[in-house]
């Protein structure tokens, strides 16, 4: 059978001789009768085109030719130094009848070329975008694509004086320290349900799942965490790791960690733990390697015995331990609890958590008298793998800027997540319109107030010492964004006088910082002027005022920055002195934030008249001091920035 059909074209040896000649007499006829109508169709047009002929030939030097023309076949038989190849496929074309119905057309094309052949009429343009419409259009937003669990969170009130727990609810070993702040009451009542089943993983393979919270700053958000840990582990026998805290600075793990009755409910883990057998070690450096070791484990004559049930860590020194201290294990790990999870996650290149969770899970397979309890890494739920008694490790992440980016969210390997998050609180259907509106991506504490004062860069000290001492303020944090202007102000408002100030930066050691911040919170500083390192998560009580000296460049760190006032229900006051360039850009920034309301704070000259003396006797003060070397930490070129500061 073929596969092909093969239509051969009859050459003339196929044919007779007489049909040979009959046709190629046909063909001469038919040729001659073509040309013979074409000299007298052209002898009958020579009168029209010698009329026509100069406007045409006018007009075809003043138009473009828009295409190159196609040959013709008149054109090809004038043209003996043509291809033999073209020339052969014109003759073709005439037998076949090509150009029979407008042999007019051709020739009119061959004679005159000034004229317009009837392709070159114009057509309707095609649909497309047109080049050099400018008109400003609004760009439709386009909304991102998130999982469910993030794009339906567990709402939380915003108000963290409504949202209580009855303290009937809470243990009797933890209500006498209950009344010290505000629990949450979405977020406990989760926890201590995944600890129904104690250390073990539930019936049927059930598996707590990991917990994300967001929620502004002073809600609450470390007894969130503190009290559900604290009742799970409150039975346990042996004493292990189970519980495991990572944050980013020392200062706010010391701040988890220290025990002091008065501090706010913020610093609370020896203060809930201190009438349990439970045990809590910091590990954050301040202290050397051996040190730390100790209050982790104890050599016996077994081996080595576990000193702590909880350990609160920063990720450098948590590696640490697991890489150079003999006995430390977390292999029993049930809460790994990561606060200020958006810096932590930031701070993922580290590759802290990947080694912890190693070190929580059996690398080999399970060994010993203990093998049936063992962890081992979580498979695929089958009968086979809910015989063997496992414990989970359930993840707890906090944060007032909780990012929702997927990607990012994604290398902490959450297990079932879910958010519990203040951006979508519970409205009557009349507020839903007003909720869409003002919906920002972070929310705020609600008795925080917004300012901002546009001024210029020569007034910023003056307005700083206006606000503090004119406004009575008792505590007034100060922010700026580097190291080099927190001294330089600093320096300034001690030689300005009237206020009593100090200086929170890495220029001091951490011995320093917590003197600082101690003399602070007892109101013997009035003004404490700090870089970002106080800006996350140090709670200090009573500050009244938060002034943005510096505009922050970011929006998380303004968010961090204004949560130092406005705690727990309180009511507080952020300042933020802009120039002319940046108030578009901070507005813009705000209004995206979700602010409710930024109020515009205009300081009239006059106000700050009275200052401008003592502004320029400490001025020239400090220039003095400076050139004198009596301040070390001070330069020439840092006075005379202040002096370009001066009225």
């Amino acid at each position: 059978m073929a596969l092909f059909h093969i239509a051969r074209y009859a050459g003339p040896e196929a044919a007779g001789p007489g049909d040979t000649e009959a046709e190629a007499g046909s063909r001469a006829r038919v040729l001659l009768e073509r040309l013979q109508n074409r000299a007298r169709e052209r002898q009958q047009r020579e009168p029209e085109l010698e009329s026509t002929g100069t406007a045409a030939e006018a007009a075809g030097r003043r138009r473009r030719r828009p295409r190159r023309r196609r040959r013709v076949s008149g054109s090809v038989t004038r043209n003996p130094e043509a291809p033999r190849a073209k020339r052969q496929k014109s003759d073709e074309d005439v037998e076949k009848g090509i150009g029979e119905e407008a042999p007019e057309e051709l020739s009119a094309g061959a004679e005159n070329p000034g004229a317009s052949p009837q392709e070159d009429v114009p057509r309707p343009l095609a649909p497309g975008r047109v080049l050099g419409d400018f008109a400003r259009r609004k760009t439709p937003k386009v909304q991102p694509f998130l999982p469910a669990w993030l794009a339906k969170p567990s709402c939380v009130k915003k108000s963290v004086t409504e949202d209580l727990t009855p303290i009937e609810d809470i243990p009797e070993v933890l209500q006498p320290w209950a009344n010290d702040g505000i629990i949450q009451a979405a977020v406990i009542p989760a926890l201590l349900e995944s600890a129904d089943n104690g250390f073990l993983i539930g019936r049927g393979g059930y598996q707590p799942s990991d917990l994300c919270v967001s929620a502004p700053t002073g809600s609450g958000k470390t007894l969130a965490f503190v009290i559900p840990v604290v009742q799970a582990l409150l039975h346990r026998v042996v004493c292990h790791i189970r519980a495991l805290v990572v944050l980013p600075t020392k200062e706010l793990a010391q701040q988890v960690f220290q025990l002091n009755i008065q501090k706010s409910v913020s610093k609370v883990f020896n203060i809930y733990t201190d009438t349990t057998p439970l045990r809590v070690a910091l590990v954050t450096g301040q202290k050397s390697l051996a040190k730390e070791q100790e209050s982790l484990v104890q050599k016996t004559a077994d081996g080595f015995r576990c000193l702590a049930d909880i350990v609160v860590a920063t990720p450098g020194r948590l590696v640490d331990h697991i890489d150079h201290t003999p006995g430390f294990s977390l292999q029993q790990l049930r809460f790994l609890i990561i606060d200020e999870a958006d810096r932590m996650i930031d701070s993922m290149h580290q590759s802290w958590l990947p080694r912890v969770v190693a070190a929580a899970f059996y690398s080999e397979g399970p060994t010993g008298s203990c093998a049936l309890l063992q962890r081992t890494q979580p498979q695929a739920v089958t009968a086979a793998s809910n015989c063997v008694p496992q414990m989970p490790l359930q993840k707890l992440l906090f944060s007032a800027t909780l990012t929702q980016n997927p990607e990012k969210l994604q290398r902490l390997g959450l297990y079932q997540p879910r958010l519990f998050s203040t951006r979508l609180g519970h409205q009557s259907p009349k507020d839903t319109v007003e909720v869409d509106e003002n919906l920002g991506k972070y929310t705020f504490p609600v008795g925080l107030t917004h300012h901002y004062v546009p001024c210029r860069l020569s007034l910023k000290p003056l307005i700083v010492f206006h606000l503090v001492l004119g406004m009575n303020f008792s505590r007034a944090l100060c922010f700026t964004n580097s190291r080099e202007n927190s001294h330089r102000l600093f320096l300034l408002a001690q030689a300005f006088g009237g206020v009593s100030v100090a200086e929170f930066s890495s220029r001091y050691g951490p011995g320093q910082r917590k003197k600082i911040l101690k003399q602070f919170e007892q109101g013997k500083i009035q003004l404490l002027i700090s870089t970002d390192a106080t800006a996350r998560g140090i709670d200090v009580q009573g500050v009244e005022l938060v002034i943005n000296y510096d505009a922050p460049q970011y929006l998380r760190t303004y968010v961090h920055r204004v949560g130092r006032t406005a705690r727990a229900g309180k009511t507080g006051q952020a300042f933020t002195l802009l120039l002319k360039v940046q108030e578009r850009k901070f507005l813009q920034m705000l209004s995206e934030a979700g602010v409710p309301e930024l109020t515009h704070h205009e300081i009239p000259r006059k106000l700050l008249q009275p200052l401008v003396a003592r502004y320029e006797t400490a001025l020239s003060q400090l220039e003095k001091t400076v050139k004198g070397g009596t301040k070390a930490e001070g330069s020439l070129d840092g006075n005379r920035a202040l002096e370009g500061t001066s009225c």
